[in-house]
């Protein structure tokens, strides 16, 4: 997903679900913030690396893909933009090299789901932020995985666009292009991936990076033959995917409010929304690159106060200025904490089914608070 979900439309969602505009802001920027901590990013305000939510292009280019290095982007990956679904699957006659990577394909509403939105509950905002990013890239990235893998990644020149009619469906076959300037071509279906490479562990063959920006789109509809599936075509509607990641946000920011005793998978606040489903379904369904302008104006118009624009520095003076002591209470403080949290508890699952993808880790339940 790109901004345009992870903030404005994260900013409506927690809006809906009863916080105020000020705790939409913060679960909004968090929740896109997500995208863009990377340890370029820490190193420049003196924060702990260890708290990266993501890798920038360069960093990946310099990355190892040795077993430590392919652990480090795992730890990363598959915590907050490639939740896997089920780390215990099964598939016949398959290797535990193979199993360890299948293990790893990301969907919603897994185990992993639930506990990620539980351990929020009675957090920072920040924390709820970090949880709301988690819980739609699943949705938005389902059937890929945050570890480079040629085996479960890579697509193949059977990939197909769908398009919706009055009446009826239709295909148009998808063209993809290594072309990192050039922005996708809607209108003749024409979208950027990565560069093909048959080596296994290439940095090319992470997340769904040889499906270009496709899955980042709510408006996209496809189908294609995954290099895991067995010939086996998997059809993937955003649209649908994106408004069940909408309507379950809301849903799990009101368990986190305190307004339901329990998280409950595949469960959504379809009540909540149906007042606006009309308007979330245009903008979902429209066809366009970034569709910030559209959520921004739906949430002004819920909220009658203007949303800022995103700004990465926003935090930043705030965090290098406060004393050591204090650089937890500060906002990137309280973030840069759940995301360790988060992370510690990802790792740890992963390693407990036996898998060391993600490396040797132990759970960190909680962090100081500081009033």
């Amino acid at each position: 997903m790109q901004e345009d979900f992870h903030y404005y439309a994260t900013y409506c969602a927690a809006f809906l679900a009863g916080y105020s505009h000020e705790e939409s802001l913060d679960i909004a920027y968090s929740a896109q913030f997500v995208d863009l901590c990377s340890r370029t990013f820490l190193s420049t305000i003196g924060a702990p690396l260890d708290a990266a939510t993501t890798q920038l292009q360069l960093e990946l280019m310099d990355a190892r893909t040795d077993i430590i290095g392919l652990q480090d982007i795992t730890r990363i990956w598959a915590s907050f933009h490639f939740l896997p679904k089920d780390l215990y699957a099964i598939k016949q006659r398959r290797t535990r090299r193979y199993l360890n990577k299948y293990r790893l394909i990301c969907g919603p509403n897994g185990e992993l789901v639930r506990k990620t939105i539980e351990l929020a509950k009675d957090k920072h905002l920040q924390s709820v932020g970090i949880a709301m990013h988690v819980l739609a890239d699943t949705w938005a990235h389902s059937y890929f995985a945050g570890t480079p893998s040629l085996v479960i990644n890579n697509t193949d020149y059977d990939f197909y666009e769908i398009f919706e009619s009055e009446d009826d469906y239709s295909e148009r076959i998808i063209k993809f292009r290594h072309s990192a300037s050039a922005p996708d071509d809607l209108d003749n279906s024409i979208y950027t991936n990565s560069l093909s490479q048959s080596t296994e562990n290439s940095i090319m063959n992470l997340g769904h990076g040889r499906a270009g920006h496709l899955p980042d789109y709510s408006f996209a509809r496809y189908k294609y033959v995954p290099a895991w599936g067995e010939y086996k075509v998997i059809e993937k509607d955003n649209p649908s995917d994106y408004f069940k990641a909408f309507c379950q946000m809301v849903y799990a920011m009101r368990f986190l409010r305190g307004e339901a005793a329990e998280f409950v998978l595949d469960t959504y606040a379809f009540e909540e929304v149906q007042q606006h489903e009309d308007i979330i379904k245009e903008i979902i369904h429209k066809r366009q690159l970034n569709a910030s302008e559209d959520w921004k104006k739906f949430g002004e118009s819920l909220s009658g106060t203007e949303i800022d624009d995103f700004d990465l520095g926003r935090y930043s003076e705030e965090y290098k200025n406060a004393s050591q002591d204090m650089k937890d209470n500060t906002f990137l403080g309280k973030f840069i904490q759940g995301a360790i949290v988060h992370k510690g508890m990802v790792t740890n699952e992963i390693y407990k089914s036996k898998n060391i993808l993600a490396g040797f880790s132990k759970e960190i339940f909680t962090f100081k608070e500081q009033e």
